[in-house]
């Protein structure tokens, strides 16, 4: 039984994705920590309310049960190209430290870390070169590497940044590389879709009014427009409730609709078994502008699996074979 810890938890993208990776049965979230209420609702429904904690500063590191792996999507806004860009300087920034706090403090055999690509180039590469420096300090081994949700079968063109860190230095562990897989925006669309999905006149004409404004400046912002033979669409942000700009799916003699919250939930690479309708349309389309992507969380979880799988062979070798025998 692999045991874990998910610090920043969000509706439990990582670990939908670890559980994914190494088997529901074979994973125990032994702690939970997450402060947005809605979200809360979400895990809730699809994990239940066993370890669940809110605010990771009032959990006291030492009181965390022991645990193999730590799971973090930590705060992204100070490192966001959304965000002031603030880093270390914004308070969710020193949210990394909470994360050192439990590593030092538990020396679990390996942790992942998620957040937006931003944070590599985030103060000329300084940022993240604090952030290694200290995830070495306290004996890990550390990789860092950018993954494209496109890349591993999700119709999303999202990069995010991971880092994965062992305390055995003798691992030699390798990101997961794309999977050839044709996908297109009409692999998520839902057949049948409310028209309140629809944006009004008014939101559609003040969306034109707004590209044609930076068209003018000589930018490409404003909204974009998407239909089902598209390989892939922008990334969903958590502001996506307020208008839908970045993804608008194409309707033959209508206004564009907005993607629904299932369709964001897919895009994302949630199984539609998963529970989504515990909150708003509102607070779902914040939360999976929030998550992760569930197949590149897979992807990462399976290549950590191999290594630890490795190191278990190492140890007890003897044990090891007798297994094979059996299996």
């Amino acid at each position: 039984m692999i045991k874990i810890i998910d610090l920043f938890a969000g509706i439990g993208g990582i670990r939908k994705g670890f559980e994914i990776a190494f088997g529901s049965n074979n994973i125990e979230c032994v702690l939970t920590s997450e402060i947005d209420k809605y979200a809360i609702e979400t895990y809730k429904a699809n994990y239940g309310e066993d370890n669940l904690y809110g605010n990771i500063k009032e959990i006291i590191e030492h009181d965390v049960p022991d645990h193999n792996i730590l799971l973090a999507g930590f705060p992204c806004q100070p490192f966001s190209q959304a965000g002031l860009k603030k880093g270390f300087n914004d308070t969710r920034g020193t949210l990394f430290f909470d994360i050192e706090r439990m590593l030092k403090a538990k020396k679990p055999e390996a942790f992942l870390l998620e957040n937006v690509k931003q944070l590599r180039g985030h103060n000329k590469g300084n940022t993240l070169k604090v952030i290694i420096g200290h995830l070495e300090g306290i004996g890990y081994k550390v990789y860092v590497d950018v993954l494209a949700a496109k890349d591993f079968g999700c119709p999303q063109n999202r990069e995010r940044i991971f880092i994965v860190g062992f305390l055995d230095h003798s691992v030699n562990f390798n990101f997961p590389v794309p999977i050839n897989k044709s996908i297109k925006v009409g692999d998520i669309l839902e057949d049948k879709v409310d028209p309140k999905y629809t944006i009004s006149d008014k939101l559609w004409e003040g969306h034109k009014r707004r590209k044609e404004m930076h068209k003018n400046k000589g930018n490409g912002f404003g909204y974009s427009l998407f239909n089902e033979n598209s390989p892939y669409t922008n990334t969903i942000s958590a502001r996506y409730y307020k208008d839908g700009s970045e993804i608008l799916i194409e309707q033959k003699g209508k206004n564009p609709r907005k993607i629904t919250p299932r369709e964001a939930a897919r895009l994302q690479g949630f199984d539609d078994n998963f529970i989504i309708n515990k909150v708003s349309d509102v607070q779902a389309y914040k939360q999976f502008g929030n998550s992760v992507c569930v197949p590149v969380i897979t992807a990462v979880a399976k290549q950590m699996k191999i290594c630890l799988d490795k190191k278990v062979v190492k140890l007890n070798p003897e044990k090891s074979k007798k297994l094979a025998m059996v299996n």
